[in-house]
């Protein structure tokens, strides 16, 4: 009976399928070219650190076609062994194969268990290549004939060796990676042209199922199959025994992060925006991109940021749906941290949320949030431009501004006290919200929002109080781009992700040398407010930051808090590096009632900095420029300092000329000039 149905079966394919070769039309319009062809795929762009590093790639498909005769033998035969052992001997259809498949059949309706079919590697090549033409998932009798008869056609326009290496490069590997060159790449971390015996048996498991034999996934799984490709390959004289001894005692070993030196899926997104503004169309695959990114510091980003919202959200005081209850979907606390190189303007770090696959939306480049009290320093700056120092005494106090509408504005303070008489270096270090409004009124709406412009906001700050507290939004990669001011002394840098794009050809397509940083500031006056901010990650709101980094390294910043607790961050700097770290909802909600940049972000940031400072050499300590005059006050009154002052209250203060104390300006012989630190 089995025969008998065995024969009917060969000759009904054979007659058929001649008939349908016969009866296609030549010019049938398809959308992938004639059945039997071997197109082009997609490809990929590869991006890469600034140390040429693999981070990630760009396109629909993580493709990288590579060449058969580049790849070592063992890798097309692992392939061969399992999917279609006599790939070298039929002529696209294996009809040892297709009666065992009828034998299995048969066997299948009398045992009830299911027999494996007969495609071959042509066959399944066909039908992956062209499955606007052959829908695999079709069981009928006329898609096999069609699928085997554009499988022989294929064989007399194509050697075995091309049709194996479309094999190769076409395979689905799970993940959105496709081709043997971009599953060694992330599976394994290395060029497919270096893949082991085992890696290569193991990546020759996966086309049966690329979800269940995951080697990252499902190691143990994925071993077992691995080891019956091995001797498989050895009893059909690919590899002798004991090679296959040895590739199975090899354990399944995958790359961390996908294969990328750090994760860095965001930094990729950022990197493809800046092409796509730039005209290059890296989507559609063959570029080589190649950033700024540090993966040291790229990495401790990711890792201080996933650790420190884990810990804001298992808060008492924490109300919301986590990340691990809710599996990533749904309005959950995000974050953003980003990190430029303030002397380049080069991007270190950058992260967009927690994670691109399930939130891809890039918060550091697209995100419009509000800055809270980290926005103050610049108000600050244009104090001391029109004569204040920070010195002066302002108090801190209640205050009833009558808006245009006629409502009242009064900003009150995080602790819902006012100090009173206080100066700006203290209301800066305690973050007091009444004397910014002051400030800003004085030196001039408008010129508040003049002073965001020439550091580099581009996003419209309203010229309204309320914005001194920072209640306009920006974005967050300009805004951090923005405090580079402070750290360089004046002068600002506009961020580089991307240094340069290559063609498939290796021609250069896209260049961006570093950003020369252009002076906004009097350097003076950049280097007062940046020892404010030192003073206030000392012992003000960041010192939460502070006493998490080596006290070798120098650390000043600012917090950020918004009204209702809804946006935190924490905006700082060490001499090579400025920062921002930023926590909150996609939708606007509180994150907790006593939520602070202080408490939830300062630490993300300083944890950041611990980890990419472990190891390394302290950079150079910060020195204030020519042309200040220092003086030492009593920290209380704001007042030169005399022989009855605490030696806990007296502290070095720095003056533009002409805004020193008055006794100093009688006397100028007394007023020192420094261009070094003040021990």
């Amino acid at each position: 009976m089995y025969l008998v149905a065995m024969y009917r079966y060969l000759i009904v394919a054979s007659v058929f399928a001649a008939q349908l070769g016969a009866q296609a039309p030549a010019g049938t319009a398809t959308t992938t070219g004639p059945v039997w062809q071997i197109v082009p795929q997609p490809q990929s762009s590869l991006v890469f650190a600034r140390d040429g590093a693999f981070i990630g790639e760009i396109g629909r498909e993580a493709r990288t076609s590579v060449s058969l005769r580049t790849l070592p033998k063992y890798v097309g035969n692992a392939f061969v062994a399992v999917e279609d052992q006599r790939f070298y001997e039929h002529d696209g259809v294996d009809l040892i194969g297709v009666a065992g498949a009828i034998k299995g059949k048969l066997l299948e309706g009398i045992t009830g268990k299911h027999r494996g079919g007969a495609s071959t590697i042509t066959q399944l090549l066909v039908g992956n290549m062209h499955p606007d033409q052959i829908d695999r998932r079709d069981l009928s009798l006329a898609r096999k004939l069609r699928e085997q008869q554009a499988a022989r056609e294929m064989e007399k326009h194509y050697s075995k060796d091309q049709i194996l290496e479309a094999f190769l490069n076409q395979i689905n590997f799970g993940h959105g990676w496709y081709g043997v060159g971009s599953a060694a790449r992330h599976y394994f971390g290395k060029d497919a042209t270096r893949l082991s015996l085992a890696e290569a048996a193991t990546l020759a498991a996966m086309p049966k199922s690329p979800v269940g034999y995951d080697p990252a996934r499902h190691p143990d799984t994925s071993k077992s199959r691995r080891d019956l490709i091995l001797s498989l390959m050895a009893a059909q004289g690919f590899i002798s025994t004991a090679e296959a001894d040895r590739a199975r005692a090899a354990p399944v070993v995958t790359a961390r992060d996908a294969g990328s030196a750090a994760p860095s899926q965001y930094f990729v997104d950022a990197a493809r925006q800046v092409a796509e503004r730039a005209g290059v169309n890296v989507a559609g695959g063959g570029y080589r991109v190649y950033t700024t990114v540090d993966p040291a510091l790229q990495r401790a980003a990711v890792q201080s940021l996933d650790e420190g919202i884990l810990a804001v959200e298992q808060r008492k005081d924490f109300r919301h749906a986590t990340w691990a209850s809710a599996q990533g979907i749904g309005n959950l606390l995000e974050g953003v941290v980003v990190a430029i190189e303030p002397s380049t303007g080069d991007v270190k770090a950058l992260v967009g949320g927690r994670n691109y696959a399930m939130a891809p939306f890039n918060r550091a480049t697209r995100a419009l949030r509000q800055p809270g009290s980290s926005f103050k320093p610049f108000i600050y700056a244009k104090a001391l431009e029109d004569s204040l120092s920070a010195a002066t005494i302002v108090p801190d106090t209640a205050l009833a501004i009558t808006m245009p509408d006629g409502s009242i504005y009064s900003p009150g303070n995080a602790d819902n006290r006012f100090l009173g008489a206080i100066t700006l270096r203290e209301a800066l270090t305690h973050s007091r919200n009444p004397v910014a409004v002051q400030l800003a009124l004085r030196i001039g709406l408008d010129s508040m929002a003049a002073m965001a412009q020439r550091v580099g906001i581009t996003t419209p700050i309203a010229p309204v109080p309320a914005s001194a507290l920072g209640a306009s939004v920006v974005r967050p990669l300009e805004y951090v781009s923005a405090y580079t001011v402070w750290a360089n002394m004046g002068s600002v840098v506009e961020p580089r992700i991307v240094t340069r794009i290559e063609d498939a050809s290796g021609h250069i397509v896209f260049q961006q040398p570093p950003a020369t940083p252009h002076t906004v500031m009097d350097p003076r006056v950049a280097f007062i407010i940046r020892d404010m901010m030192r003073d206030g990650a000392e012992r003000g709101t960041g010192a939460t930051a502070r006493r998490l980094v080596p006290a070798s390294i120098p650390v000043a910043g600012k917090t950020g808090t918004t009204n209702d607790n809804v946006d935190v961050w924490f905006m700082g700097m060490t001499p090579d590096l400025v920062a921002g770290v930023w926590l909150g909802f996609d939708r606007p909600t509180t994150i907790t009632p006593g939520a602070a940049g202080g408490s939830l972000a300062a630490p993300i940031w300083g944890a950041m900095m611990a980890r990419y400072y472990a190891g390394r050499p302290a950079p150079a300590a910060w020195v204030p420029p020519v042309g200040l005059v220092t003086a030492e006050l009593d920290r209380a009154t704001g007042l030169l300092a005399d022989a009855g002052t605490p030696p806990e209250r007296r502290y070095t203060e720095y003056f533009v000329p002409g805004t020193e104390p008055q006794p100093l300006r009688d006397v100028p012989w007394k007023a020192a000039v420094f261009g070094a630190v003040i021990p």
